[in-house]
């Protein structure tokens, strides 16, 4: 999994295959763990690669995609309903069989996502556009 922060635009990009985007969805579901990143050659488009992913569950309310540029770390902290959506997000992500991708930002009065979150793109297994 390929994790880009691009701090000019405050936006997350994330780029896995299927089971990588699934054990991700398995630490958000159950509120605690993460995934280690990799980094590539390809182009980054002025983003920085960060080197893993770590969910924390918290009392939220909802919840919180940061980064901590200490640690190069993406941090997805939150409530169990919260997390439970987002782990379903990524859930489907992973079982797309065309390419694609969504994404997760936080507006007021937003369901799930906190104030303050970073917007995140969340690419399908099989590349960031349709094949189609």
């Amino acid at each position: 999994m390929r994790v880009l922060f691009h701090p000019d635009d405050g936006e997350v990009d994330v780029a896995g295959g299927a089971v990588e985007l699934l054990a991700l969805a398995l630490a958000l579901a159950t509120g605690k763990g993460g995934v280690a990143t990799t980094t590539s050659d390809g182009p980054s488009f002025g983003g920085t690669d960060l080197t893993s992913v770590e969910v924390v569950l918290t009392g939220g309310p909802g919840v919180l995609i940061r980064v901590d540029p200490e640690r190069g770390v993406l941090v997805i902290e939150g409530d169990r309903p919260g997390l439970d959506v987002l782990a379903d997000e990524f859930r489907s992500t992973a079982e797309l069989d065309d390419g694609g991708h969504q994404h997760i930002e936080y507006h007021p009065d937003h369901f799930y996502l906190a104030a303050g979150s970073l917007a995140m793109v969340l690419n399908s297994p099989h590349g960031g556009m349709p094949i189609r």
